[in-house]
C-alpha cells in the first residue's frame, strides 16, 4: 500500500505542475515570443553564455533544429553570438539586455495572472505552502540523477484513472 501512496503523491505533483504550466502558457498574450525562444533565453539567464550544442542538449533537440531559433533570436537582437574564448572553433550565445527585457516582460504576464489566482483562491497559509512547494520544485528541477529504470510496461488504464493523466 505504501508504494501505491507514493505513486499517488508523485502523480499528484506531476499533474499539478503540468496543469499549472499549461495554464501559465495559456495566459501569455498573443504575439509574444515562442516557447522555444523563451526557453533559450531562460537557459542563458540561468546558466550564462552557452554553445548552441549545449542549448540543444538542454532542449533535447538536434543542434540543427536549434539553429533557426538562435538565428531568429540573434536577428531580433535578443542574443549575441561570439567566438567561444575556450574553443575558438565554437560560438558562444549570450543574453543581451533586450533579451533579458523580453524574458522579464513575458514572466510579468504570467506572474500577474498567478498572483491574482493565488490571492483569489488560496488562503495566506496556502500561499506560503505553495511558495515552499515552488522552492522545492526548483530543487527537483535541478536534480542531477542518473537515468532511472525504464518502465517495463505502459501504465494501465486503471493506473491512469487512479493517478490521472498528465
Amino acid at each position: 500500500m505504501e508504494e501505491d501512496d507514493a505513486r499517488a503523491e508523485v502523480s499528484a505533483v506531476r499533474r499539478g505542475a503540468m496543469r499549472l504550466a499549461r495554464r501559465l502558457r495559456a495566459e501569455r498574450p498573443e504575439g509574444v515570443l515562442s516557447s522555444a525562444k523563451l526557453s533559450v533565453l531562460s537557459h542563458l539567464y540561468h546558466r550564462g553564455g552557452m554553445t548552441p550544442k549545449a542549448i540543444a542538449e538542454l532542449e533535447r533537440v538536434q543542434a540543427q533544429s536549434m539553429t533557426r531559433v538562435l538565428a531568429e533570436l540573434q536577428r531580433e537582437g535578443l542574443v549575441a553570438r561570439e567566438r567561444d574564448p575556450g574553443d575558438g572553433r565554437q560560438s558562444l550565445i549570450t543574453l543581451r539586455p533586450e533579451g533579458m527585457a523580453a524574458l522579464v516582460r513575458d514572466m510579468s504576464y504570467r506572474d500577474a495572472w498567478l498572483g491574482r489566482a493565488m490571492e483569489h483562491h488560496l488562503s495566506p497559509a496556502e500561499r506560503r505552502i505553495l511558495h515552499l512547494a515552488g522552492e522545492l520544485m526548483e530543487r527537483l528541477a535541478e536534480a542531477d540523477l542518473p537515468p532511472g529504470p525504464t518502465p517495463s510496461h505502459s501504465p494501465s488504464e486503471s493506473t491512469i484513472q487512479a493517478t490521472g493523466p498528465a
